[in-house]
């Protein structure tokens, strides 16, 4: 490890990394590396959580090609200096800021998206010029194997290394200094990464998950509320049977729609899945006996067990739980204080469904906030009066595919943000760079100023304007 350490921190020092050509060679190396690969990665992806290659393409391997795509074409233009405009006050002086690598990168992905949560933020270290560790889960060993033995042969393995291992590794990772360090995974984790980044003074951007809410209002269309149930059935229980820190965590109604929203439900998860989901071979599995257990034992809690209206068969020598619906559960039951992370949906119904924000506000901030309604009131409160790292109405996970817009959290569900140009500026620091002039140089004169040229000066300052007339009068160097 110490080798390899000592080897990108000797890359990037040599500054090949920051050449626009060498980022753009690393760029189209990586798309090359997914084309080239889809049948060994559908195998992984199979191998490690049982997603089916629509699932795989559409969650993993479609997620990278698309980031590489978009980085690729900017690149460029993001790596230039820009200018920055300045008071006239500095006149003659002209500003830029001048976006720098910050160094060796350390990445830590997560094991639910084992590929695309490993180099969607490759791809902007990448495209920021440094040089990146990347320690892929252990949870997803297929996968990890797959990225240690593959990027060597496409990407600089002089900049860009792979490390696999378990906790022990972790450990050791982390007791070295690192320009950066960016984690996906779980709050627990989250908080030790973040322990060790401190004793060195290492900025970190930790991608956590949470609790996300879906608030669905009573749509007056009955066409609008099965096209919302449906994006709700594919969100839930398509990408990673809801292993995923951006799924609907819990739904919010009203009492009088929970039977229509229940009855609905059920249909579109028949369609979706067939009679008998956990046969199906488009749902993912559980990834592995431990968080099987942990599911399960969500489940037993008796009151819990009583909730149940639909689903809640397992298959434990499969790792499968079926897509499960459960009304009302206790508000102080582990499944509706812990995030979920599975197959599993509680129904929390209301009186009114404005009482949803402030529900939401009870509890920890979200990763993401759904809603689905056409009531504008509702949408300005949970806008103005809710914290989220996103919010997205009348559809489901969306936003995290969209390059325009940043991904990330806020206070417990993590912080710093990523995806297109914003990955590059998470692994960037924009440098300020003011460019003086010699000319004018004037002396400022003698005896010590008076006080109402004193004031004159506070003026000039606040009005900007008259540092010209400073700069004329001689009060000004």
């Amino acid at each position: 490890m110490e080798a390899t350490l000592a080897e990108v921190k000797e890359t990037f020092k040599s500054g090949k990394t920051r050449s626009v050509t060498w980022r753009k060679k690393q760029l189209r190396a990586l798309i090359e590396l997914i084309r080239e690969n889809e049948d060994k990665l559908f195998k992984a992806l199979h191998e490690d959580l049982g997603k089916h290659p629509t699932e795989a393409y559409r969650d993993e391997i479609g997620v990278v090609l698309k980031s590489t795509d978009y980085a690729l074409s900017n690149v460029e233009k993001w790596a230039a200096p820009k200018k920055s405009p300045v008071p006239l006050f500095f006149f003659p002086a002209k500003g830029e800021l001048l976006p720098e690598p910050l160094g060796v990168i350390l990445i830590f992905s997560c094991w639910n998206f084992p590929i695309s949560l490993a180099l969607d933020p490759l791809i902007g270290a990448i495209s920021a010029g440094n040089t990146v560790v990347l320690k892929p889960s252990d949870q997803a060993p297929a996968c990890s194997s797959f990225l240690a033995n593959t990027i060597p042969l496409y990407l600089d393995s002089k900049a860009i290394k792979v490390i696999e291992g378990g906790t022990e590794i972790c450990e050791r990772i982390l007791q070295h200094k690192w320009e950066k360090i960016f984690f996906t995974g779980s709050q627990q984790i989250g908080r030790i990464v973040m322990s060790a980044a401190a004793k060195h003074l290492t900025p970190v951007t930790l991608e956590l998950g949470g609790k996300c809410p879906t608030i669905l209002d009573s749509l007056s269309s009955p066409s609008d509320l099965k096209v919302a149930v449906k994006r709700i059935v594919g969100s839930k229980w398509g990408p990673c049977s809801g292993q995923a820190c951006i799924a609907i965590d819990y739904l919010l109604v009203e009492e009088k729609l929970a039977p229509t929203l229940i009855e609905l439900l059920k249909k579109i998860i028949k369609t979706f899945y067939g009679e008998i989901p956990k046969e199906s071979k488009s749902i993912a599995r559980i990834v592995n006996r431990n968080h099987f257990e942990r599911l399960k034992n969500l489940l037993k809690d008796p009151p819990v067990a009583a909730s149940i209206v639909h689903g809640g068969s397992l298959d434990e020598d499969n790792l499968i739980i079926e897509p499960t619906i459960l009304l009302d559960p206790p508000l102080d039951a582990a499944i509706m204080t812990e995030e979920i992370f599975g197959p599993l949906l509680p129904i929390i119904t209301l009186r009114n469904i404005q009482e949803s924000v402030e529900f939401i506000n009870s509890r920890p901030k979200p990763l993401a906030i759904y809603a689905f309604t056409k009531n504008e009131t509702l949408k300005r409160r949970i806008l103005s009066e809710t914290s989220s790292g996103s919010v997205t109405f009348n559809d489901v996970m969306i936003q995290y595919l969209c390059d325009t817009l940043p991904f990330g959290g806020v206070d417990q569900s993590g912080f710093g943000r990523y995806h297109g140009k914003y990955s590059f500026d998470t692994f960037s620091h924009e440098k300020a760079i003011m460019q003086g002039s010699f000319f004018p140089e004037i002396e400022p004169r003698y005896p010590p100023w008076d006080e109402f040229k004193m004031k004159f000066i506070r003026l000039a300052y606040r009005l900007d304007y008259f540092g010209l007339v400073l700069l004329l009068l001689g009060l000004k160097r």
